[in-house]
């Protein structure tokens, strides 16, 4: 037992919580299962508590040292018009492609009405802000870096720690003791991720196990084609990245995967592309990514770059759509493609961020708001894979970034451990 791997822990934590989930849905009266849901819940929370108090000071430290490594503002602005020139294409092809299998597939035609989570929504649109130049600016720039630590703003702390870098970088010998600080406190986080990873496959029972025994398996039978077209749409926005990635990386795309299989496999399990962010940082150190680019790149992904999350939007939104008989023509859907990409900018770290935009943008276009409660049932599922593949998405952005820079180097050989 001692010789299985972390992945092979969580798959069967995912097993033993799909049958765990199921029994009680089963044979528990719908007090218990609300009682057990809710408390066998607590083992994911713990889990993405623990990621979440690392990331913080993950994000600011390796930021810095990456940008104090880089050396100077034009080699910080080439990089970072490299990754840019990444993002808005994968979140332009992304919203696109989710907009177009809408109108093939018509997934929203297939939403019974009567299976809506109402209160679950209620709680949604309850955080939902109508989309404005003053909220954009409030999700990116901090008026407290404490703050920003405190809410996990993650694009709020790359914004402080990009000025803080270049500061350093600028200031020369006299901010070096700064830069091998935070460069041995970044190793020191990274060291925690190994402890906390080990917690990994408890939080993967506790999320699996909480929404079978809530929803049951009856889930897949009312949502089933609205999930199946939905994952046709992952397996095409997959395709395309990994072919991209193999006309820049080659055959290296191979190991690429088998080398962030783990992130993927968390990511899946937990719904949460953020609870990988430390582990996904060492394994493209790994695989041969610069630490400077990795520390760089990486963060500013996790803001600009959630391309499972973007191609869901424009699903969900055109999804419901749909099911109010709500006609959008071309024009306006790529009106409502353009303010996704604007409003989604900053949502890492938001809970369910995803739905709370998708509800933002049905109310600008005349939308119900409150049709979110209609995917609400199926929308742990959808968000499984959407965060597996924000994870691809930024791990091929860093790797090919630092193709284009001439800093991917050689692989280091992967250790088995749990």
């Amino acid at each position: 037992m001692k010789k299985l791997n972390l992945t092979a822990w969580i798959l069967i934590a995912m097993a033993l919580g799909i049958l765990t989930g199921y029994l009680i849905h089963l044979d528990a009266k719908p007090a218990t299962i609300d009682s057990f849901a809710k408390n066998i819940r607590l083992l994911t929370k713990i889990f993405l508590f623990l990621v979440q108090m690392i990331i913080a000071p993950l994000v600011f430290s390796t930021l810095v040292v990456g940008i104090a490594k880089l050396g100077n503002l034009a080699t910080v602005g080439r990089v970072g018009g490299k990754a840019l020139l990444w993002f808005i294409s994968a979140s332009l092809l992304s919203l696109l492609l989710g907009m177009i299998l809408v109108n093939f597939f018509h997934p929203g035609t297939a939403i019974d009405l009567s299976n809506a989570d109402v209160n679950s929504a209620k709680d949604i649109i309850g955080t939902t802000k109508q989309f404005s130049l003053e909220t954009f600016v409030e999700h990116v720039f901090p008026k407290s870096i404490v703050d920003a630590m405190a809410n996990n703003a993650i694009l709020q702390i790359v914004v402080f720690a990009i000025f803080f870098g270049i500061a350093t970088a600028s200031i020369g010998e006299t901010g070096k003791p700064i830069v091998r600080a935070l460069d041995a406190f970044s190793h020191v986080i990274l060291k925690m991720v190994g402890y906390v990873m080990a917690f990994a496959p408890f939080g993967v029972f506790g999320a699996i196990s909480a929404v079978i025994a809530a929803k049951g398996l009856e889930v897949f039978r009312f949502y089933g084609l609205y999930l199946f077209y939905f994952i046709i749409g992952i397996l095409l926005l997959w395709c395309i990245l990994l072919l991209v990635g193999f006309l820049i990386l080659g055959r290296r795309v191979t190991a690429l995967l088998k080398r962030i299989s783990q992130p993927l496999l968390i990511a899946f399990s937990t719904t949460s592309s953020e609870a990988v962010f430390p582990k996904l940082t060492a394994e493209l150190e790994n695989f041969g990514c610069r630490d400077k680019i990795v520390s760089f790149i990486l963060p500013l992904g996790y803001s600009f770059n959630l391309d499972g999350s973007m191609m869901y939007m424009t699903f969900a939104s055109l999804a419901i759509a749909q099911a109010y008989a709500v006609h959008l023509d071309t024009g306006t859907q790529l009106t409502m493609l353009l303010v996704l990409m604007l409003t989604s900018k900053g949502i890492a770290g938001v809970p369910r961020a995803s739905l709370v935009v998708v509800a933002a943008t049905c109310g600008m276009f005349n939308i119900p708001p409150e049709g979110i409660a209609l995917i609400l049932p199926i929308d742990h599922f959808c968000d499984m894979f959407r965060s597996m593949t924000n994870v691809l998405g930024n791990a091929l952005a860093t790797t090919v970034v630092s193709k284009w820079e001439g800093e991917l180097g050689e692989e280091k050989a992967i250790v088995l451990a749990s």
